[in-house]
């Protein structure tokens, strides 16, 4: 292993100083290469595509550091401690916007990546001004802004990319230059109208509701608050009461060990999804039922569980993938530097030594056992430990990111057990399809939900209408009763269909249980126990085995299953599914499910409850 792999694993993250330390370790070696490259601002860590080409992939590393070192180095004192990477930092920057250096970054086209990138080296600039930008010849300056400026003459998508805008123009105004055409206001005007409430966005997509709220809109909102220069601007105060909100239901994305729920697109970008607690702690923001010491607890022992886990290469780059490296589940725009995004948690390190962040003593935040929450259209249910979270959804959709049928649209999303993303559709091993219902009219070419006809989410189930042809109706109904869920699907369908419908997956390192009730199947691994029960007579039980690299968490899973085969018809079918970290259920435990009109019962050894199926009504 790479020594800064291990040095970051070892790091306890309890002071300044090491959490600066674990900001060196992960940097250390990109500029290490950047050094050997001899290349100011371009980073070539690896070789693998992405959307952009490789100058600007090579670009966007070395950018995207600066998150960091922005903070690292925000002081005259602090970056002559660290005077090594400020001095890289700063050669990158000027060779970078110089046009005739070897290493200009070029003139951007509309859409182009490098807008994003435009973020961190604002906010680099911001917190360095008076000691670098101060003391920069003229014409440094003029390349400078006039690199930065392009995003004013471009076109940006209307997403969370306006934020980068707005990060430019406060730093021109910020350093006295001039910002075309009102644009911060007209930005921040686009930005509010997708404002939905109670401190949730969407991200210029509204049935995509995902970590860009926490690590985009709340983020760069929240951080714009403490970096304008305006500081009578009304939107300074709006951003900082919808962080406020945000809060409280964010946290519930989290359990006790500090990890977070891996669902949605971009999660290469790993302990990013703590970074609405680092921007929060760096702002001051006084956030609505979590305390100051919460907030820290969520961002280190995110970080901290973050560091257990193999995502290193071997040279000690951060890689392509999830719990590991793992190319499958990456998006198009996923290039070698893109995890370095996660550099936004060390916006804390821009505090004062005495800053009552550092000083805060961490504290373990409850969560609540189930919580509704419509705007990201789930339904949040935690282990009464904390220790584990499953979250139910429907009404999320992707349309154009890889694998958004699987990243947003399973039926349930697990802490422990994570998800799979499929590799094809030919065969059911290549869909890993875990957490959902796949159908097909053949042997192959399975398909999932993919877009909700009609959807709800209610304070005990999720409800979704879907149709995967015009002719096949589907009625789902998933239903917690935590460590097991029931799934009651109403099909009509004018075709014949053959089913699959997967638990979760776990790693393949453990054995079957045997189970004394017929059509089931379980399977207890290192991690804990995953299952399925038919309730209904037309579907048999039995393991799978998907391809490996399909699961976020686990190279090579065993996944048990319902299969079977309906002819043209009506149908209720239901099932009952476990995931218990814990290992403590008895599969042995009889579980029965009925449906009578829109009264579903459900009875798990001597518990009962009944649920109202408002839909059916």
């Amino acid at each position: 292993m790479n020594r800064f792999n291990e040095r970051v694993k070892q790091n306890p993250l309890k002071t300044r100083a090491d959490y600066a330390q674990a900001l060196i370790d992960l940097l250390e070696p990109m500029y290490q290469l950047m050094a050997d490259e001899k290349t100011p601002g371009h980073v070539h860590i690896s070789s693998s595509g992405a959307v952009y080409d490789e100058p600007r992939r090579d670009v966007e590393g070395f950018l995207r550091s600066l998150w960091g070192l922005g903070p690292l180095c925000s002081t005259p004192e602090r970056a002559h401690q660290y005077k090594a990477y400020y001095e890289a930092a700063t050669a990158g920057i000027l060779a970078g916007t110089d046009p005739t250096s070897p290493y200009y970054w070029g003139k951007l086209d509309d859409y182009d990546q490098l807008f994003v990138e435009m973020g961190s080296l604002a906010t680099f600039l911001i917190l360095t001004r008076k000691f670098f930008w101060a003391e920069l010849t003229q014409q440094q300056q003029t390349n400078i802004h006039q690199w930065l400026n392009q995003i004013n003459e471009k076109t940006i998508p209307p997403t969370n990319w306006l934020f980068f805008r707005i990060l430019v123009n406060s730093f021109f105004e910020t350093v006295g230059l001039s910002v075309p055409n009102d644009q911060i206001n007209k930005d921040l005007k686009d930005i509010d109208s997708y404002y939905l409430d109670d401190g949730w966005y969407f991200d210029g997509y509204r049935n995509q509701i995902d970590y860009y709220i926490a690590w985009g809109m709340q983020y760069y909102g929240v951080l714009f608050s403490k970096l304008s220069p305006e500081k009578d601007n009304p939107h300074i105060a709006s951003f900082r009461e919808r962080g406020a909100k945000f809060a409280a239901p964010f946290k519930d994305w989290f359990v006790k060990d500090g990890t977070a729920l891996p669902f949605g697109r971009s999660q290469v970008y790993r302990f990013a999804q703590s970074s609405f607690w680092a921007v929060a702690a760096f702002t001051g923001l006084d956030m609505q039922d979590v305390t100051l010491g919460q907030a820290k607890y969520l961002l280190l022992n995110n970080m901290r569980q973050w560091f257990q886990r193999p995502i290193f290469t071997p040279e000690g780059f951060l890689s392509i993938g999830y719990g590991y490296a793992n190319l499958n589940m990456a998006e198009g725009y996923n290039a070698p530097g893109s995890p370095y995004w996660a550099m936004k948690n060390f916006i804390v390190l821009a505090l004062p030594d005495d800053d009552p962040f550092w000083q805060a003593k961490e504290e373990a935040p409850a969560f609540p056992e189930i919580e509704q929450n419509d705007y990201s259209r789930m339904l949040l249910v935690h282990s009464k430990d904390g220790q584990e979270l499953q979250v139910f959804t429907a009404g999320q959709h992707s349309h154009e990111h890889a694998h958004g049928a699987s990243k947003y649209e399973k039926f349930v999303y697990s802490t422990t057990f994570g998800f799979s993303v499929r590799k094809d559709n030919v065969l059911p091993k290549q869909g890993a399809f875990d957490s959902t219902l796949a159908i097909s009219e053949t042997d192959y070419n399975y398909q999932t939900v993919f877009g909700y006809k009609d959807f709800k989410t209610h304070a005990n189930y999720i409800y979704g209408l879907w149709q995967p042809w015009d002719n096949v109706s589907i009625k789902s109904f998933v239903i917690p009763v935590y460590p097991w869920h029931i799934r009651v699907h109403i099909i009509d369908s004018k075709r014949p269909l053959n089913i699959l419908e997967g638990s979760f997956s776990a790693p393949a390192d453990g054995q079957q249980q045997t189970s004394s009730t017929a059509n089931s199947c379980f399977y207890q691994s290192s991690v804990g126990t995953t299952g399925v029960i038919s309730l209904t007579d037309n579907l048999k039980a039995e393991l799978g085995e998907p391809e490996p690299n399909t699961n976020f968490y686990y190279p090579k899973t065993v996944l048990p299953q319902l299969t079977g085969h309906l002819e043209p018809g009506q149908y209720v079918l239901l099932s009952a599914y476990l995931g218990d970290p814990s290992q403590k259920v008895d599969v042995a435990t009889p579980i029965q499910a009925t449906l009578t009109n829109d009264q579903l019962t459900i009875k798990i050894g001597e518990q009962q409850q009944q649920v109202t199926l408002s839909e059916l009504s």
